[in-house]
């Protein structure tokens, strides 16, 4: 498959990149995005833009590609509804809508979260942007798949690029073996993350439905590595 790869130099970006570049199945990856990777591959094209929705700047050919990974995003945290719901919603749609009118055979996964609201209405401003985002996507005349992660381990050197979120990294990294053991599904690895984001665009992978939480990304995850 030819995959396009949004938000590629963030932690679970950078992990599905890196199981995109070693994935057999995968024969190329465009990634689109704000800053420079810092990585050549032979399977890897980059697009760097200050508007990463802007798909004819990027020279995509929809029909020439196979899935989109949208890893882009940002904290909510210091933000206002208006402005969260531009860099989150609108964006996530600029990019889609045309995908989906163009090609509407290819797979969009959509990196959303843990606790999403469907409902869009909740108390939480983050959740209910998240959720409104999931929902339109999820109209439109494609394979869409809402990935909603729990507790992200990055592991094989794959950092992350927020300083908070590396801090808390260092000082859960302790804890995470005993979560793995006592409750295996609320931890996935970034590895794992990108693998069932392959196995999701890969014809034939029985997924268990549109809304996949961790426990179902760690089963496609785990799959998938066995397989390769």
């Amino acid at each position: 498959m030819n995959v396009i790869l949004f938000g590629a130099t963030g932690m679970l970006g950078r992990g599905v990149l890196r199981e995109c570049l070693r994935d057999d199945s995968v024969d190329g990856v465009l990634a689109v995005g704000r800053r420079p990777l810092g990585v050549t591959h032979p399977k890897l094209r980059e697009r760097v833009q200050d508007d990463p929705s802007d798909l004819s700047a990027a020279g995509v050919d929809p029909a020439a590609y196979d899935a989109c990974f949208f890893c882009l995003g940002v904290s909510s945290v210091g933000m206002k509804e208006e402005e969260y719901r531009r860099v989150t919603h609108d964006l996530t749609l600029a990019v889609a809508r045309p995908l989906a009118a163009a090609n509407p055979g290819m797979t969009f996964v959509y990196v959303s979260g843990e606790g999403t609201d469907s409902t869009g209405r909740g108390r939480s401003m983050w959740a209910r942007v998240k959720g409104r985002t999931e929902n339109d996507l999820l109209e439109l005349p494609f394979r869409a798949y809402m990935f909603r992660p729990g507790i992200v381990q990055p592991v094989r050197g794959v950092p992350s690029r927020t300083r908070l979120y590396r801090v808390l990294y260092a000082v859960t990294a302790p804890l995470v073996p005993l979560l793995r053991r006592f409750a295996p599904d609320l931890v996935i690895t970034s590895e794992a993350f990108g693998r069932a984001m392959i196995a999701v665009a890969t014809p034939g992978t029985e997924v268990p439905g549109h809304i996949l939480r961790p426990a179902d990304i760690n089963r496609l995850g785990g799959a998938r590595t066995r397989r390769n």
